[in-house]
């Protein structure tokens, strides 16, 4: 008997376009043999849509055996969507909401990874926009330049900027602040290499499989910013040129990352390998399943196809 999925993707988030394309993804991907798909659509308002018609959410998932979420950012990774899901009793991939409000919440998960023993690079923190001045002057007293500015809440690197000097600093907090984020921090801008490391929960009969690290090789002196992740200009070696010491201790950081934030099915962490040791930055819960995603990049890597993994988190959701 063919399991029903319902296939959530768009979403009210800055990440709508991405999320899209995840979603196409795993619809073109989901054997047809086992599976029956619903593309669930939900637009820039909130609004969920089923074959072109808007439709109560409540009265779509209990239509179908299992969601898939292919939403990214707000409301899809922030816990939104899946206390939804919670409270109509359907199983559904990835981590539950109080998971992904930790992960998604960047101070939060800092102070996990600390909890952890790991290090991450330290900040300064504006709650409000009226903080901007003072805080921007504390990090420039504080911190080397440039600094890495970002938003609490947002995901695939949108809003972040790598900006020195008190009048650049700031000019970027307050910007942070006019485009609606709910809180800035201001973080040391750690110099190394970039990695990304996904694990998965039940794959090939390890607890915790951790996939091998992706190195990511932004272009000239960019970091791995929005422009960076979706441009093509970036390269992405898998598996990275780590030594081994450096590509075990990645796989153990993101399987701790996955663990203290109490995750579900699978997720991505993203590192950063300098020559002090390596320093955590954060956990996607809900990584881009794209042909051009770093998660199936590593799943391939290992020979894992992306047929394969969503049948496996169908599995787990289900279990």
């Amino acid at each position: 008997m063919q399991t029903i999925v319902g296939v959530l993707r768009g979403g009210p988030s800055r990440e709508h376009e991405v999320s899209l394309a995840s979603g196409a993804a795993v619809l073109a991907a989901l054997p047809e043999s086992r599976y029956v798909a619903r593309d669930i659509y939900i637009d820039r308002q909130g609004v969920w849509h089923e074959r072109g018609r808007p439709v109560a959410p409540d009265k779509v998932v209990r239509q179908v055996d299992v969601v898939l979420i292919g939403l990214h950012g707000e409301y899809g990774e922030d816990g939104e969507v899946q206390k939804l899901l919670e409270r109509f009793g359907v199983p559904y991939t990835g981590s539950d909401s109080f998971g992904s409000y930790l992960a998604m919440h960047k101070l939060m998960a800092k102070a996990r990874a600390r909890e952890a023993g790991l290090l991450t690079p330290d900040f300064r923190l504006a709650e409000r926009a009226e903080d901007a001045v003072a805080v921007a002057q504390e990090a420039i007293r504080s911190f080397h330049q440039p600094v890495v500015v970002k938003p609490i809440g947002w995901g695939s690197s949108i809003g972040v900027s790598l900006v020195g000097g008190y009048a650049p600093v700031l000019a970027a907090v307050e910007q942070l602040f006019a485009d609606g984020a709910p809180a800035v921090l201001i973080e040391e801008y750690i110099r190394g290499r970039e990695a990304t490391v996904g694990v998965v929960e039940g794959l090939r009969g390890e607890t915790l499989y951790g996939l091998p690290s992706i190195e990511i090789i932004p272009p000239g002196d960019d970091f791995f910013s929005y422009g960076a992740k979706y441009s093509g200009e970036s390269r992405e070696v898998c598996p990275g040129n780590f030594s081994r010491v450096q590509a075990e201790e990645l796989q153990r950081v993101a399987k701790v990352m996955h663990r203290s934030l109490g995750l579900r099915h699978y997720s991505r962490s993203d590192f950063i390998v300098a020559p002090k040791g390596i320093y955590y930055l954060e956990t996607n819960t809900l990584p881009g399943l794209t042909p051009e995603s770093l998660l199936p990049k590593s799943l391939a890597a290992v020979g894992v196809s992306l047929p394969d993994f969503l049948s496996h988190v169908i599995s787990l959701a289900r279990a």
